[in-house]
């Protein structure tokens, strides 16, 4: 791994390991974040003693963020052009991964890095600094990672489409009673709590906990080509009118408000737009 990478892995024990992203100043998902997972998610399939995998931050007020959308060219693409593309089969293979994964959120998780997270088996959040969105439709884009797949089967259809059509930003208290994270902590309290259910899970027997996984994924998890669609349909929205003639508004507004933008995503998305 690089020492600039964007990703850090760290082996607590033998059953637990911990993965904590950091791209500041903003943790934009970047070509290097996915294909750092995508090694350490492989390295770990094979792995005989792996039970619990944490994914945290290390940037303050943001989590795992959106797609940075100004190095697409720098995303891992498959040569075959009817492979599984690499974010898709990377998310597929979290949610069925013989461990068991989970989020400690605080911060921004929007966009890609909602969907991560969505595909991850369990998601703590800070009751006062996590917040959660799907901007992509604000900004004349698709999801392609998930989130049309996942976040309806977690919040239902009506709130999911309000998520997804609106693009707007939802805390912690609101994401908790939807059922969009596991549940919300305080702030002072999640990593105690991530902790001891991570050392609970890892006390017990392997291949039980992955079997309950399995069978949980049976009754719930969207089919697979469903994925592969959704990010081919993210991939040519990137060509379309709805997202060119936009762009370069929103780029307008994002210059103006600086680091603001990524704050208040939500609230600076529908300004950009109001002022077409």
């Amino acid at each position: 791994m690089s020492e600039h990478s964007t990703i850090h892995y760290e082996r607590t024990s033998p059953q637990i390991a911990k993965i904590t992203f950091a791209n500041p100043p903003v943790n934009l998902i970047a070509g290097e974040t996915v294909l750092r997972l995508i090694e350490i998610v492989e390295e770990l399939a094979t792995d005989p003693d792996i039970q619990v995998v944490l994914f945290d931050s290390a940037t303050p007020d943001f989590f795992y963020n959106h797609f940075d959308l100004a190095a697409a060219a720098d995303f891992p693409a498959p040569e075959d052009p009817d492979a599984v593309p690499a974010w898709t089969n990377l998310v597929l293979e979290l949610s069925k991964a013989p461990y068991i994964t989970i989020a400690a959120i605080r911060g921004r998780t929007r966009g890609g890095g909602n969907e991560l997270a969505l595909a991850l088996d369990l998601r703590y959040a800070s009751r006062e600094k996590a917040i959660f969105g799907q901007p992509e439709v604000g900004s004349g884009l698709l999801p392609g990672g998930g989130g049309t797949e996942r976040l309806p089967r977690a919040i239902g259809r009506d709130r999911a489409l309000e998520a997804i059509l609106t693009s707007d930003d939802y805390d912690a208290d609101t994401a908790e009673r939807w059922g969009w994270v596991t549940r919300a902590l305080p702030d002072s309290e999640l990593d105690a709590f991530v902790g001891t259910v991570a050392a609970r899970l890892a006390s017990f027997d392997r291949t039980s906990l992955a079997s309950a996984k399995a069978q949980i994924n049976r009754a719930s998890l969207p089919p697979d080509a469903d994925l592969v669609a959704a990010y081919g349909e993210f991939s040519h929205s990137l060509t379309l009118p709805g997202f060119l003639t936009r762009a370069a508004g929103t780029q307008a507004v994002a210059e103006q408000a600086g680091v603001d933008f990524e704050y208040r995503l939500g609230h600076h998305i529908g300004v950009a737009n109001q002022q077409r």
